[in-house]
């Protein structure tokens, strides 16, 4: 059991498919499995194919190379005994043994937009362009190296279910299979209504139909989040599969009938399409033919992360800061003519897991998380800057701001959007002021003036609906010009986590960093209506007033915003509520108040914020939500769901937010160095819980063990932010 590496992988498509598992290759999550398809993308994610259960015999001896974990805690067979190595770049490779035979396994998940690459230009007022079709799919290849012939024998295991849930065998749940030639069509039928058609096919060996069901594995990361943790998985026959030394075979699991114009497999098939998706990565992040051969990390990986950290250094600081803190520079022109290194690749690599089409709205957007996340409207614009600006993935950056203003309603922009024929759901107050700062990056990044003509109706709209009112009594307050909330059961900031109908953080009334981001945007209405008259895009007469407005405006709540600070603290009230009364919780809020591009705290009250920050609430991974030392603060997020979610924003550490502190810091502490060492992150991306991606949280105390999702869009994008 001590030797269980059960850290783990993750592969996805573009289209919210994905496949995942553990080094060990024991799944221990109801997420693992190698082709959770998404029928209606990025949404219907549902598990066809779990994994092939193997064995290889060798002069008579048989020897079982799968792990699994049981219900009544038996771990069997101990494959995982037999691994000599595992390897995750360029695709996840493991490695077999013993001293006359060895056995490699690698799997892939091509990029499910056929035909497509990166998102390509777009005519003006278009959403997106579509793909010409979906295609969910994963490969697999074995090779064997030994003295003598072997048999390898791969018992397919199956199911239809919600990516969510697990599967029970039953009467009413069957599975219906067509043999072919080299393949098998599979089919789930419940209750009378047919599945998922999808198929698998092979390069060689004789498949034995030998329908049987496998009860009651065991799940424990689900025993430990409080949740259904035994699955039932059915296996409708196993492929015998006789191999010389040096021979292979490949496999591939596909949605949908078999296709008689498809490409025949081959023992090529497996080694062309990791070429074509290192292809694909190289023609989006413009790394060239020296790129294409830089996937691999070397076998001393910590060592090459240690040698890259020397070579790239965190962001040029600005210029000292006068007695007002100056704008953030956006974004340093990193791109395809500045030097690479494996460990940047590899965070691309990462960050382009997350960019995927939404079928309802015929437009990109971005996964939040996996295992369990869908597409979050205040993620997806926080993560953007990282995701799409830094490695000026601009046309991406454009389809998503102009998708999300799109579907501006009431002033607000979505928070998630529906699968087909569905509506989008409008429940955050801040969704709609993070669209206005990321359009203010992706134009200072473009200076693409054309667009923010498009874009500028959708601007206005959102400042009407503040000043003037909106769902959830949004409205600013006509005598300190700040933006306040209140409306009963729901949570509108990121602090969102509500039980029952009970908010865990409400942060009714004037929240600090609503307020930031309003001031923030209200500098920038100022800035684009004067750009637009100068530009003679409308009435220049006209726009001139209402930059004039606007920055009148921005004043005055800039004087407003001096009601959030706390002279005894040194530091920001979190939130005003509706009754006048103070906040005055430390909270990562008054950080995410000093990053933004344009910031209305002084000099001295940046410094003296960020040195209580410092000592309260950073930590190797992030900054923690809530200082240890409150009597609300809970170190450790662990136990069911309703524990959890309780310590979610009550000193979880989040990882996203030392973006924002680093930001800050830039600003008020130009010529000091960054108190903190980027090894640790850095390190968990390398060699920790999803290997090759960041985690969405972690403890608040020590160790800091990471939780929850086990890649986070938002993190991944912050560290790409920064890191140089």
């Amino acid at each position: 059991m001590l030797d269980l590496d059960t850290r783990e992988w993750v592969l996805t498509n573009g289209l919210g498919s994905f496949a995942s598992g553990t080094v060990s290759d024991v799944r221990t999550r109801t997420y693992h499995g190698w082709l959770f398809a998404a029928t209606n993308p990025p949404s219907g994610r549902t598990l066809l194919f779990s994994h092939l259960e193997a064995s290889l015999e060798v002069l008579g001896s048989v020897v079982a190379l799968g792990t699994n974990f049981w219900g009544n805690g038996q771990i069997e067979p101990t494959g995982y005994e037999l691994l000599r190595s595992f390897d995750i770049n360029p695709v996840p490779k493991w490695i077999w043994g013993q001293d006359n035979w060895q056995l490699t396994r690698q799997l892939l998940m091509p990029y499910g937009l056929v035909g497509t690459g990166d998102w390509g230009q777009e005519e003006q007022g278009q959403i997106s362009n579509a793909p010409g079709q979906f295609c969910h799919r994963i490969l697999i290849h074995y090779r064997y190296e030994g003295s003598h012939t072997a048999i390898l024998r791969l018992r397919l295991l199956i199911a239809e279910r919600d990516f969510h849930h697990q599967q029970t065998a039953g009467p009413k749940l069957q599975f219906s299979q067509m043999l072919g030639q080299q393949q098998v069509c599979l089919q789930a039928i419940n209750s009378g209504h047919f599945g998922i058609p999808w198929h698998l096919r092979w390069t060689q060996g004789n498949y034995q139909p030998d329908a049987v069901w496998y009860w009651h594995y065991g799940l424990p990361e689900e025993t430990k989040r409080g949740l259904g943790d035994k699955e039932d998985l059915y296996s409708p026959g196993y492929l015998i599969v006789t191999l010389q030394p040096g021979d292979t075979v490949t496999l591939e699991a596909r949605v949908g009938f078999p296709d008689l114009t498809l490409s025949v497999l081959t023992d090529k098939t497996f080694a062309e399409t990791v070429e074509a998706e290192q292809e694909r990565l190289s023609q989006i992040f413009g790394w060239g033919e020296r790129g294409r051969n830089q996937f691999k990390i070397q076998n001393d990986a910590r060592r090459l992360a240690n040698a890259t950290l020397t070579k790239f250094k965190i962001k040029e600081l600005l210029p000292p800061a006068s007695s007002l803190p100056l704008p953030i520079t956006p974004y340093p022109q990193r791109g395809p003519h500045l030097p690479h290194s494996p460990l940047w690749e590899q965070l691309l690599k990462a960050s382009d897991q997350f960019i995927v089409y939404r079928a309802s709205i015929a437009g990109p957007t971005v996964i939040a998380g996996y295992h369990w996340f869908n597409d979050w409207g205040r993620d997806t614009l926080i993560a953007l800057p990282g995701l799409a600006l830094v490695p000026q993935r601009f046309d991406l950056a454009k389809g998503v701001l102009r998708t999300f203003g799109h579907y501006c309603r009431y002033g607000l922009i979505p928070n998630a959007f529906p699968d087909v024929n569905g509506e989008p759901i409008y429940n955050s107050i801040d969704a709609a002021l993070w669209w206005i700062e990321t359009l203010g990056l992706y134009l200072e990044a473009t200076q693409d003036w054309d667009f923010l003509a498009e874009q500028f109706p959708v601007v206005q709209q959102i400042y009407k609906a503040f000043v003037g009112g909106t769902h959830f009594n949004i409205q600013v307050d006509a005598t300190d010009g700040l933006v306040s909330w209140d409306a009963p059961g729901v949570a509108l900031t990121w602090m969102d986590v509500v039980i029952g109908s009970h908010p865990v953080t409400p942060r009714y009334g004037k929240p600090v960093e609503i307020n930031a981001l309003w001031y923030s945007a209200l500098c920038w209405l100022s800035q684009w209506a004067e750009r637009l008259s100068q530009l003679e895009y409308g009435s220049p007469v006209r726009l001139t007033k209402q930059a004039q407005r606007y920055a009148q405006q921005a004043q005055h709540v800039k004087t407003s915003l001096q009601k959030f600070w706390n002279p005894q603290l040194g530091y920001l009230y979190d939130t005003i509520e509706p009754d006048d009364r103070r906040n005055f919780q430390i909270r990562p809020n008054a950080v995410l108040a000093l990053s933004l591009h344009h910031c209305g705290f002084s000099v001295q009250q940046g410094c003296q914020i960020l040195d209580l920050a410092t000592a309260s609430l950073l930590t190797p991974y992030g900054l923690r939500s809530l200082d240890p030392g409150d009597p609300e603060y809970k170190g450790k997020y662990q136990g069911n769901q309703e524990q959890r979610d309780r310590a979610y924003h009550q000193g979880t550490v989040w990882a996203w937010l030392i973006g924002p502190y680093i930001r800050a810091w830039q600003r008020f502490y130009p010529q000091r160095s960054l108190p903190f060492d980027w090894q640790p992150l850095l390190d968990h991306f390398l060699f920790d819980a999803c290997l090759g991606s960041i985690s969405e949280i972690f403890d608040g105390d020590l160790p800091h063990t990471p939780r929850g999702a086990i890649a986070q869009a938002w993190s991944v994008a912050e560290v790409i932010r920064h890191i140089k």
